[in-house]
């Protein structure tokens, strides 16, 4: 009986030891130190979209409408809603997503100026 209940211990112990190291999702296996990077990193749905961007005066510049990936599977720029009032006049350029910088809970665009975003080239997806 001893036995018994001394292999199933360690049956929990490394069958828990193997679910720790590799999750198994839909036959992709991610490591817990990438769960705990991805669980650290932000959120698109929460933290980003619809989020207001503001400059280095705390104005606010624009509006994050979308993040684009590329092909390479890199996410490599922001849309933003520059311009407009309400949503009317409103038109997006593209934002290099290493330029935006989280700061006291504001998503910042050091540099940037209302006029100066729009001034910037519009954005258009591709159709």
């Amino acid at each position: 009986m001893r036995k018994i209940v001394l292999v199933v211990i360690a049956s929990l112990v490394i069958a828990v030891g193997a679910a720790d190291s590799v999750a198994q999702t839909a036959g992709v296996s991610v490591s817990t130190v990438e769960l705990r990077d991805v669980a650290a990193g932000w959120s698109a749905k929460k933290q980003i979209l619809g989020k207001g961007v503001y400059n280095d005066a705390g104005d606010k510049v624009g509006e994050i409408n979308d993040l684009i990936v590329t092909p390479a599977k890199a996410v490599s720029y922001a849309v933003v809603g520059v311009g407009g009032f309400l949503g009317m006049g409103e038109h997006q350029i593209a934002v290099p997503v290493g330029k935006l910088k989280q700061e006291q809970g504001k998503i910042v665009l050091h540099g940037a100026t209302k006029e100066a975003l729009k001034a910037a080239p519009k954005f258009e997806y591709a159709k």
